[in-house]
C-alpha cells in the first residue's frame, strides 16, 4: 500500500493533466490518485496537479490557474501543471539526460502547455494531441465514467510520452554519426551514411553544401534522398535529374544506364539502387544535371 497521495480536478480533463499523471507514472513506483474539488482533500494530498491555485515545486503544488499564472519559458509559452511537471521531473525521467529533457519538452511538453494556456501563436492547426486527449473524456451520450475514462487516457498518454522520449533519444543519438559522417565526405555535396539515422536537422545545422544523402534502406538495397531547403520543406536544394520522374526498373535502367536501377519518386527527392556503387553513380549524374 502506497503512502504518496496524488490529487488532480474531478470532472472534464485535459492533455494538460492527462500527462502530468503519465509522467509521474515514470518516477513514482506506485501512489493513490484521487480525482476531486474537495480543498480538505487537495490539502492532505502530497502532490497536487492543476488545482489548489498554487505552484510551489518543493511541496508538491503544480497549479497554473491562480492570477499571475506559474511562470513562463524564455520564449514566452506558459506554463501548464504538465509543464511544471516536467520541469521538476523531466531530466529523471529521460535517465539523467539534459538533452533529451529538453528536446521532449520543446516537442511535446511547450506545445501542451500552449494549448492549455491559450498561447496558440505558433501552435500547428488541426487534430492536435491535446484534443485527441480531450476525445477520451465521455460524451453526453454515453453513460462512462469520467475517472474511468480518465485512467485510460492517462494510459494513452503515457505510451505517447515513451516514444517521444525515444525519439528524442534517438534523433540526440544521432547527431554524431551524422557530422562524423558530414566531415568525412569525399565530396560535401553527398554524404555517406553506412547506417540509416536521422539526418535532416543536424545536416541543416552543419552543412550549406550538402545536396544529396546515401544511405542503405533497411531491406539492404541503398537509397538517394535530396536534402530540402529547410525542415519540413518539400522544396529540395537540388532535385534528382527530372528524366528519372516516376520510373522503376527497366524504364529507370534505360534512362540512367545503371543496371540495377531500382526507383525515383514521381517527387524526384529520393531514388534507389540494389549496390552502393550504383547509388553513387546516380549521385555523380544528378549533380552534373
Amino acid at each position: 500500500m502506497t503512502d504518496i497521495t496524488i490529487a488532480t480536478h474531478s470532472g472534464n480533463f485535459h492533455a494538460d493533466d492527462v500527462f502530468s499523471i503519465a509522467a509521474l507514472k515514470q518516477v513514482l513506483p506506485s501512489f493513490k490518485l484521487i480525482r476531486t474539488r474537495d480543498k480538505a482533500l487537495i490539502a492532505d494530498a502530497d502532490i497536487v496537479v492543476d488545482v489548489g491555485g498554487e505552484y510551489d515545486a518543493e511541496t508538491g503544488r503544480f497549479d497554473h490557474h491562480q492570477r499571475g499564472g506559474a511562470g513562463e519559458r524564455e520564449n514566452g509559452i506558459p506554463y501548464s501543471s504538465f509543464g511544471l511537471i516536467w520541469k521538476k521531473y523531466g531530466v529523471e525521467i529521460c535517465q539523467g539526460n539534459h538533452e533529451v529533457a529538453n528536446s521532449v519538452d520543446a516537442g511535446l511538453v511547450s506545445t501542451i502547455d500552449a494549448i492549455d494556456c491559450g498561447h496558440v501563436e505558433g501552435v500547428s492547426k488541426g487534430i492536435s494531441l491535446s484534443q485527441t486527449i480531450s476525445m477520451f473524456n465521455p460524451t453526453w451520450q454515453e453513460d462512462s465514467h469520467f475517472d474511468s475514462c480518465f485512467d485510460e487516457a492517462v494510459d494513452f498518454a503515457a505510451r505517447v510520452l515513451t516514444r517521444f522520449i525515444a525519439s528524442a533519444n534517438g534523433g540526440i543519438s544521432a547527431k554524431s554519426i551524422v557530422a562524423k559522417a558530414i566531415e568525412d565526405a569525399d565530396d560535401p555535396r553527398v554524404i555517406v551514411l553506412h547506417q540509416y539515422t536521422p539526418w535532416k536537422r543536424t545536416v541543416h545545422a552543419l552543412s550549406k553544401e550538402a545536396l544529396y544523402m546515401v544511405y542503405p534502406s533497411d531491406t539492404g538495397q541503398w537509397r538517394i534522398q535530396a536534402v530540402p531547403v529547410e525542415l519540413g520543406s518539400f522544396e529540395d536544394r537540388k532535385s534528382l535529374p527530372a528524366p528519372w520522374a516516376g520510373l522503376s526498373d527497366q524504364a529507370l535502367k534505360d534512362v540512367t544506364g545503371i543496371d540495377d536501377a531500382m526507383f525515383c519518386h514521381n517527387g524526384l527527392f529520393i531514388a534507389g539502387a540494389e549496390s552502393f556503387e550504383s547509388v553513387m553513380k546516380m549521385a555523380a549524374m544528378a549533380l552534373e544535371a
